[in-house]
């Protein structure tokens, strides 16, 4: 079985590469793409997007539409993974499934949602925080409840980052992708796949392992 996984972000490729040899076995086989954002569904789900332009969500029909054909007759699955953020979680994988109800052929797809953001699946396992980052705030650590809509990885920020999510923000998108990324790197390699208290993350861990014996 080969693996094919779509994630919006570099953050997300580092969180994943690490932790994918240890959620699925080595007779199976993944790779993991990154995108440049999450972006927006076309409205018109079979007009040709731009495949220059590296935005998940803008790419999806076509990729999916891609790996229908490619994937054919072949035993492999198709996860995508991006933040849930604002959106009604429903509603959305509503509109996510809706893509591969229009295709044909279309790959087998998992769609996983990480809520708020991917930087929940590391708050999900705080030990492994505290080991990338031992003078991390712990107290701002513990307020945090799992998958809520909090602001996700500003909380983070406000527990590793010298002078907080503000500090932070005010360096723009590209420095807060870079700081993920470095939480990613930082904080994967102590987590603890089996524990991780992040109910998404478990999804995710669950889809794998449903398709890995399928």
């Amino acid at each position: 079985m080969h693996f094919e996984f779509l994630v919006e972000d570099r953050s997300g490729k580092v969180l994943l590469d690490t932790i994918l040899p240890r959620l699925i076995e080595s007779q199976h086989t993944f790779r993991v793409i990154p995108y440049k954002g999450i972006g927006h569904l076309p409205k018109d789900l079979r007009n040709k997007s731009d495949p220059n332009k590296r935005i998940l969500l803008d790419q999806l029909p076509r990729v999916l539409a891609g790996y229908g054909k490619a994937y054919s007759g072949y035993p492999a699955v198709v996860f995508v993974i991006c933040d849930l953020d604002q959106r009604d979680e429903t509603h959305f994988l509503n509109e996510l499934q809706q893509v591969t109800i229009t295709l044909a052929p279309c790959p087998t797809t998992f769609f996983c949602l990480a809520i708020e953001e991917g930087e929940a699946w590391l708050l999900g396992d705080l030990s492994a925080i505290q080991k990338g980052y031992p003078k991390a705030k712990t107290a701002i650590l513990k307020s945090y409840v799992n998958d809520s809509i909090c602001g996700t990885w500003e909380l983070l920020a406000d527990a590793l980052y010298l002078g907080g999510s503000q500090a932070l923000g005010k360096l723009g998108y590209q420095a807060v992708g870079q700081e993920k990324t470095t939480w990613a790197q930082n904080i994967t390699p102590h987590m603890n796949i089996a524990e991780n208290l992040s109910p998404s993350f478990q999804n995710l861990r669950q889809k794998i392992y449903d398709a890995s014996h399928s």
